[in-house]
């Protein structure tokens, strides 16, 4: 079974514990409230259960780290303690040092769980097959357990082990270790782009009359009839030449307008789009957990 520092399985750990540390805070035997040590690590398996804490012993043995399985731990984040569960200072003395450089095998595992597996520490059940004495006093049902015989500590294959198979060891007291998680809902606001509408823009051809002023030049004949100065004077047979059908032709010539068309840019149409930025307001009913304390008359403390 392969473990790992809980830092590098999980580099964001504190996120899960709401910014919480285990790491550096110290650790307390139950009951003499005696300091034992400190939090120097956690180890945790390959799907992130926490497995053991790895406890600095500085105060009891100076230099001296032990792995302390979960199931003998109780964190309490109210006065940023651990509390250990039945270790001893003899039971730490006895506990196998821990050194990361070397690899955590199921040997040196067995040597850790040995220690913690003090038959004093063991209660054996009643087999429902074992007769009673009926001379025997009747079980009391508020006197404390029975302890194990001396020597009887449970056996385990290596091939087959889990770390279910000793919750005492490494299953979290649900008692000491209870969480609720307060729900509330929040408005999620989000924009969707949908279609209000279309514009359409295009050309069409109108007709008009125009009317444009071309001067132009006509000719004409004008006849001007004018008594000569020298009328009345007799004039030679050779000069006076009468000739019967003679004409005189003089060409007349107009202007007439041509006129053509041409196209010319009269304009340029630009058609684009402009964002228009706006603030709408909505509102929704929401819910909220608010946590229901009943202690009694009991003294409770909130942080």
């Amino acid at each position: 079974m392969v473990l790992y520092k809980l830092e590098d399985f999980e580099p964001s750990y504190q996120e899960s514990f709401d910014g919480h540390d285990i790491k550096g805070l110290g650790v307390y035997t139950q009951g003499t409230d005696e300091k034992v040590g400190t939090v120097s690590d956690i180890l945790v398996d390959e799907e992130g259960h926490f497995r053991y804490l790895v406890v600095d012993l500085g105060f009891w043995i100076f230099g001296k780290k032990v792995l302390l399985p979960i199931g003998r731990a109780r964190i309490d984040y109210n006065v940023d303690r651990v509390y250990t569960i039945g270790l001893t200072r003899e039971q730490a003395e006895d506990l196998p040092e821990f050194d990361e450089r070397q690899s955590l095998d199921y040997d040196y595992e067995e040597r850790v769980r040995g220690v913690y597996r003090q038959p004093t520490d063991y209660n054996l059940p009643i087999e429902a097959s074992t007769p009673l004495d009926p001379l025997a006093a009747p079980l009391d049902p508020l006197a404390a357990p029975v302890a194990a015989p001396l020597g009887t500590t449970p056996t385990y294959a290596r091939d087959s082990y889990t770390y279910d198979n000793e919750p005492a060891l490494y299953g979290l007291n649900e008692q000491d270790h209870q969480t609720l998680r307060l729900y509330e809902e929040r408005l999620i606001a989000s924009k969707r782009r949908q279609k209000t509408g279309e514009v359409t823009i295009g050309k069409h051809v109108e007709t008009d009359t125009a009317r444009i002023a071309v001067p132009v030049e006509r000719e004409r004949v004008v006849i001007e009839r004018v008594t000569p100065a020298d009328a009345g004077t007799a004039v030679s047979g050779r000069e006076a030449d009468f000739r019967e059908g003679e004409v005189a032709r003089i060409e007349i010539h107009e202007e007439t307008p041509d006129v053509r068309k041409e196209a010319f840019l009269r304009e340029e149409v630009r058609v684009r789009k402009v964002v228009d930025q706006d603030t709408v307001e909505t509102q929704e009913t929401v819910r909220r957990e608010e946590l229901d304390v009943n202690s009694g008359n009991l003294p409770i403390e909130e942080r």
